[in-house]
C-alpha cells in the first residue's frame, strides 16, 4: 500500500488530535479574567426541581459518548467519519460561541442540604466545573450527535433492545442536564438547534438518497404496468 493509500484510509483518525485541542481551548476560556458574563435564564428553568439523582445519567454520559465513538471506529468506520464531523463542528462552534458571547448560569441551589451518595457528587461536581461557557451544551449536543450516528447506523436492525437502551439513556443524559441545574433550557434548545443546523450538510443528503432508492422500484411497477 502506497503512503498516500495509507493516509487516505487512516486520516480520520486524525480526529483523535482534535480532543486534546478542544479542551485546551475550553481550559482557556473557562481560565479568562475579567469576563463580563451573559447569564442565560428561563422562566421553565423555574419550575423544574432540583434532583440529586440525575448525577447518575449525567455521568454515564462519558461512557455514552466515549465507547460509542470508539465502536464506531473499529465496526462502522463509515459511520465514525460522519459522527467526527459532526462532534468536531458542534464542539468548534460552542467555543466560537463562548469566546465571543460568555455565558453562564445562576441556577444551582445556594447549598445541597441532602446527604446521600448522589448529593456528595453532585457537591464533587459543582466544585470541580464552574457554571459557566454553558450555551448550547456540549453534554446534550454531543448526545445527540452519538445518538442520530446510532440510529442511521445498522444497530437498529441488528440490536433492537441495545438501540431501545441508547434512546432512553441519552433522554436521561438529556433531562439530566437540567434537573441538575447545570444548565438552563435555554442551553438544552440551542443544542437541539445546533445539532439540526449541522445535520442538514451532513445526514441530509443521504436521507434523500434513501427515499429515492425507495421509490424508484415503485416507479418502475407502475410504468410495466401502463406498458402492458
Amino acid at each position: 500500500m502506497s503512503e498516500k493509500s495509507k493516509f487516505q484510509k487512516y486520516k480520520y483518525f486524525l480526529w483523535l488530535l482534535y480532543i486534546p485541542a478542544y479542551f485546551i481551548s475550553f481550559f482557556m476560556l473557562e481560565k479568562r479574567n475579567a469576563v463580563d458574563f451573559n447569564y442565560i435564564h428561563s422562566s421553565i428553568d423555574d419550575h423544574i426541581p432540583f434532583c440529586e439523582f440525575f448525577i447518575i445519567p449525567y455521568y454515564l454520559w462519558f461512557a455514552f459518548i466515549f465507547i460509542s465513538v470508539g465502536l464506531f471506529i473499529f465496526f462502522d468506520f463509515e459511520g465514525f467519519k460522519k459522527l467526527a464531523w459532526f462532534l468536531a463542528l458542534g464542539m468548534t462552534a460552542f467555543i466560537i460561541i463562548c469566546y465571543f458571547w460568555p455565558n453562564a448560569l445562576a441556577l444551582r441551589p445556594v447549598e445541597v442540604t441532602r446527604d446521600n451518595f448522589c448529593a456528595r457528587i453532585v457537591k464533587f461536581l459543582y466544585k470541580t466545573d464552574t457554571p459557566t461557557n454553558v450555551f448550547p451544551s456540549i453534554h446534550v449536543y454531543n448526545t445527540l450527535c452519538v445518538e442520530t450516528a446510532i440510529l442511521k447506523s445498522n444497530l437498529p436492525k441488528k440490536h433492537r433492545l441495545i438501540t431501545i437502551f441508547t434512546i432512553i439513556l441519552s433522554v436521561l443524559i438529556i433531562a439530566a442536564t437540567v434537573f441538575l441545574k447545570q444548565h438552563s433550557i435555554i442551553d438544552v434548545i440551542g443544542a437541539f438547534i445546533m445539532a439540526g443546523l449541522f445535520y442538514i450538510p451532513l445526514y441530509l443528503p443521504e436521507d434523500i438518497r434513501s427515499r429515492k432508492t425507495v421509490c424508484t422500484p415503485v416507479t418502475k411497477i407502475e410504468s410495466n404496468d401502463a406498458a402492458a
